[in-house]
């Protein structure tokens, strides 16, 4: 628009997305052929920063079990094998994560045993 031209009154913008359910929250997805900027889960995140600090304090000596940790955390120490194995990840998995790409399994099923082979956890994580 130039100086001459009025401004309309009412401007129409059209924008075209759809609304899915991913764990019970609504998201808007924007269509495949606009390039959109990936938002990291939150969820993963929270549960990598935390397995890699569990494993920096075993490293580090600060506690020798994983019970006590899971004492001092409050929780089971269940839990914490499971949310532990995160950090059996390959790194370029654990990058893709960090980016915003998210794994084709659920957080409960990427908590469960996997393969220690990083082409095959690429593949049955869709990281391939």
């Amino acid at each position: 628009m130039t100086r001459s031209t009025p401004v309309p009154d009412i401007v129409t913008l059209h924008v075209p997305f759809r609304v899915v359910r991913r764990g019970g929250r609504k998201e808007i997805m924007l269509p495949e052929n606009i390039e959109q900027r990936r938002q990291p889960d939150k969820t993963l995140l929270k549960a990598l920063a935390r397995a890699y600090r569990w494993k920096r304090l075993l490293e580090q000596g600060k506690f020798v079990t994983i019970e006590e940790i899971a004492a001092h955390e409050r929780i089971s120490a269940s839990y914490l094998t499971r949310v532990m194995r995160l950090t059996l990840l390959a790194p370029s998995i654990v990058e893709a994560m960090l980016d915003g790409q998210r794994p084709t399994l659920a957080m409960d099923e990427l908590l469960d045993p996997m393969t220690p082979i990083w082409s095959e956890q690429r593949a049955l994580l869709g990281y391939s």
